[in-house]
């Protein structure tokens, strides 16, 4: 099985959305093309990726020259721009590329772009805006994915009257319906992914946990506590 490092990405549109996304996977040590027809936006991040290159992205011979039938995975970051995102998701099917996710502004483009081939659609403002929603239910909530429309994965700060107790003792699964998946100690903001049945929970201690949002944002389960 391949690592996740050793895939080929693309990503095609350099504004804020692509080129977050370009750098952070530049950050795990990915492979990445960084594609974008203005210049200006190549040479921003000329430095952070593996290659940037100036290439209209609706033309399939520039981006079959460039390398882009070689890519796993491509990310097409012009969601505003329905016809130019259109045709590069068409082009990249045509030239191979494995996996094609593309970025959305509304939902009638979404629906375009998956009927034209993408196999992902994304809408970062609308996605984002729903997680931060989640998360602000409780300043005791640090981070928040979710894993569908109903589970989130959340990592929140140990409730009060955890303190001192251990995680047999406290049997979440069955007192309040969450699986807790890990732990994280703030003194060495180390994450640990296997915890002791044994282990008593500390004061600055944060809980890594998957359950429902109606679990969440139920303050009775004292899960949120302030």
């Amino acid at each position: 099985m391949r690592k996740m490092n050793d895939r080929q990405y693309c990503v095609l549109g350099l504004g804020i959305f692509g080129s977050t996304v370009a750098k952070t996977l530049s950050s795990y040590d990915c492979e990445v093309l960084a594609i974008d027809k203005d210049m200006t936006c190549v040479e921003r991040l000329a430095d952070d990726v593996t290659q940037a290159v100036q290439c209209d992205i609706t033309n399939k011979e520039q981006l079959r020259a460039v390398g882009v039938a070689d890519c796993d995975v491509a990310i097409v970051g012009t969601g505003s721009h329905l016809e130019d995102s259109v045709m590069a998701i068409i082009n990249l099917k045509e030239l191979g590329v494995p996996y094609v996710v593309a970025k959305a502004k509304n939902k009638r483009y979404m629906q375009i772009f998956q009927k034209v081939g993408a196999d992902r659609v994304v809408r970062p403002e609308k996605e984002y805006g729903k997680q931060l929603g989640k998360s602000l239910l409780s300043r005791n909530i640090f981070d928040m994915i979710d894993i569908d429309a109903n589970y989130s994965i959340v990592e929140l700060k140990v409730p009060k009257e955890w303190v001192g107790k251990s995680l047999k003792e406290i049997d979440a699964r069955s007192r309040f319906g969450i699986n807790v998946i890990g732990l994280r100690n703030q003194s060495s903001d180390d994450l640990k992914m296997n915890i002791d049945v044994d282990y008593h929970f500390q004061e600055d201690d944060h809980i890594v946990l998957v359950t429902d949002m109606e679990t969440i944002a139920d303050s009775r389960n004292h899960l949120l506590d302030e």
